[in-house]
């Protein structure tokens, strides 16, 4: 789909309205909004809005305006929005602009009723373009400490490799991760072209970032076929990201509910991408139906065109979520996060004094 140059609001709205036929244009309801709700999977450069965008290309002396940024996250596929992503990405320089993509995050997340989020930085495309890692996470630490001041949201690191650089590579983003485990960093991840790199091929580096405390994650099952979920479980990750394609193997979603594997489901992704031709088509109510731990998750919001309100809201509208189940989605997102111990009951208490009312 090409994007057309036109407000910042009614772009937002046009991606949203063609990728959703069966959303109704109400807003997400009160319940939705006030749901407190925790996020599991989110890009930190796929939630950079193109206003922030031209903002940082004015910091930086570039002429620009808002039509231009906007054309920048324009994909027809799965390959194309790598390359919008990519495109995004190349704009963040130097460590103030990512102490200030990560406090206006926090401050969106903070509108949406979100109390935690679990952050996916890409390290790896940072080394892959020789930037100064150290001040980039010094301003990374700088934006989240501001916004948990301002607006009392917690917020922790994983550190995201892309797969299709190679093995040695994603060392290096998992040796960062671990010099970083103070620092609220919590733990790492590959992303990238799951048929290039496949999860087999990682597992010297998983036993690494095991071996040094850190949590373990993999997308798996988004563009790889039901084999990548298996290969990310025998990575031991404690969660799936996406695993759309895990709908196809009875004996694996079976695994999955048994072990209560958390399954990041990220809906608006998955259709815009075009790895779900159709909304109908979306596995997620035959996971809930079958006992797996599901939570519903934006991916790459500004890329998408999606709040995690509007992701609760889909769910609902098309398959027929009820408001206990959704319920029992945004608690799975505490439960399954990588909180402390004593941090997460604090969250959950509270959690369920708010769902009680």
């Amino acid at each position: 789909m090409q994007l057309v140059h036109r407000s910042l609001a009614n772009l937002l709205s046009r991606i949203y309205n063609q990728s959703m036929p069966s959303r109704s244009d109400r807003p997400p309801n009160a319940f939705i909004r006030q749901l407190p709700k925790a996020e599991l999977h989110l890009h930190l450069e796929g939630a950079v809005e193109p206003a922030s965008l031209l903002e940082l290309r004015k910091i930086h002396g570039e002429r620009s305006t808002l039509a231009e940024v906007e054309s920048l996250y324009g994909y027809t596929d799965f390959q194309s929005f790598l390359m919008a992503f990519k495109a995004v990405s190349a704009h963040l320089r130097g460590p103030d602009d990512y102490e200030l993509i990560t406090y206006r995050l926090m401050q969106r997340l903070k509108e949406e009723n979100v109390l935690h989020a679990e952050v996916y930085v890409s390290v790896g495309v940072c080394l892959f373009r020789k930037q100064d890692f150290p001040s980039i996470f010094d301003g990374l630490e700088r934006g989240r400490a501001r916004g948990a001041r301002d607006f009392g949201i917690s917020l922790l690191w994983i550190f995201d490799a892309t797969r299709h650089f190679g093995i040695d590579e994603a060392q290096k983003v998992f040796e960062f991760a671990a010099n970083y485990r103070d620092r609220h960093v919590v733990g790492v991840g590959i992303g990238g072209d799951e048929v290039k790199a496949p999860p087999e091929l990682f597992r010297g580096v998983y036993s690494y970032a095991a071996d040094q405390g850190l949590h373990l994650t993999a997308h798996a099952g988004e563009t790889g076929p039901p084999e990548s979920v298996w290969g990310a479980l025998n990575l031991r990750v404690e969660r799936i990201g996406h695993g759309l394609t895990a709908a196809q193997d009875p004996d694996l979603i079976e695994e999955l509910a048994q072990r209560q594997i958390p399954v990041e489901i990220c809906l608006t992704s998955n259709l815009r991408t075009g790895v779900c031709k159709t909304i109908a088509e979306h596995p997620v109510k035959n996971y809930f139906d079958q006992g797996v731990m599901v939570t519903l998750n934006t991916d790459d919001p500004a890329l998408f065109g999606t709040t995690l309100s509007r992701e609760y809201q889909l769910a609902q509208e098309t398959f027929g979520f009820s408001d206990e189940h959704l319920r029992e989605l945004a608690r799975n997102s505490f439960e399954a996060s990588f909180l402390p111990a004593e941090k997460k009951l604090e969250l959950l208490s509270l959690f369920d004094a708010a769902a009680a009312r």
